[in-house]
């Protein structure tokens, strides 16, 4: 019989490519979302989507039933909480192993930043819940650039030249299956990067000369004037996101991938790769 894993945010932009290659890999697969019916319009048929919240642990233990693993890749302000609730409840249901997404920058001296704060939590709740681990601290997913586009603009908050090695989503969900399978990556923290560091202006700019090309210029709104915008138009949305540009300006992309790449086998999508591939699957 093969190996069950329940897929914590498996609608997600980082779960859905991981459900699939799981599945691909051989393991039967269950998704826990808050709406099944959304969920079923994108995976069809073919996975077992329950009805449950990480926040409600009656739901979380009948999801977790009869699952050998769990992938947590939830995120958010229930981060912290998924994973606590998660290491409380798997070793009474027999899971035998975790899989954390946490962050490239989550490290103790960056705990100043509440996202950080809460995955350095999450981290240290399933490390003293004694079941086998492996936490996997990606940096950016090129799946995010389309984010930076909005009302016909691309534009960035904050001037960062320092270059990032951005992943495609599923060269995380291979590296992510392959741990499934593998006891030496058990008891490990490994950093995920792709194979090539582009500075994130220069990153959208070759995004938008594919997806947008009637987007002459990649705009570039310095932080504090984001501030000031936020707060004089109450958008929330522009105030969290220029607090997050000023972060990962301050903080850079720590971690050295070696061992992940030694392990779980490298990322090998470049960004011309997978612009490539995005523009042939609207295309068909």
């Amino acid at each position: 019989m093969a190996k069950k894993i329940l897929v914590l945010g498996g609608a997600g932009m980082l779960g859905q490519p991981s459900a699939r290659k799981l599945q691909q890999a051989g393991f039967a697969v269950r998704l826990m979302v808050r709406d099944v019916d959304k969920t079923r319009a994108i995976f069809a048929d073919d996975f077992e989507i329950v009805p449950g919240d990480v926040t409600d642990l009656a739901s979380l233990e009948k999801a977790m039933a009869g699952c050998q693993g769990v992938l947590i890749s939830v995120g958010g302000v229930v981060d912290q909480l998924s994973a606590e609730n998660v290491t409380r409840l798997a070793p009474r249901l027999g899971v035998d192993q975790l899989i954390y997404l946490s962050g490239s920058t989550v490290k103790e001296e960056n705990s100043w930043y509440p996202m950080t704060a809460q995955k350095l939590n999450a981290e240290k709740a399933i490390r003293a819940g004694g079941v086998p681990y492996t936490i996997l601290c990606p940096t950016w997913p090129m799946e995010q650039l389309p984010r930076f586009v909005m009302g016909g603009r691309a534009t960035v908050i904050g001037i960062l030249p320092d270059p990032w090695h951005w992943f495609a989503a599923d060269d995380l969900a291979r590296m992510i299956a392959n741990a499934f399978q593998s006891e030496a990556a058990q008891g490990k923290r490994l950093y995920v990067h792709g194979p090539e560091g582009i500075p994130i202006k220069a990153a959208l700019e070759r995004y938008c000369q594919v997806f947008h090309p009637e987007i002459e210029e990649v705009a570039v709104m310095p932080i504090e004037a984001a501030r000031s915008m936020a707060e004089a138009t109450g958008n929330t949305f522009i105030k969290v996101f220029a607090e997050m540009m000023d972060y990962f300006k301050k903080v850079g992309e720590p971690g050295d991938p070696a061992e992940a790449n030694q392990l779980l086998g490298a990322p090998t999508t470049t960004l011309d790769d997978w612009l490539q591939t995005r523009q042939s699957a609207l295309e068909s």
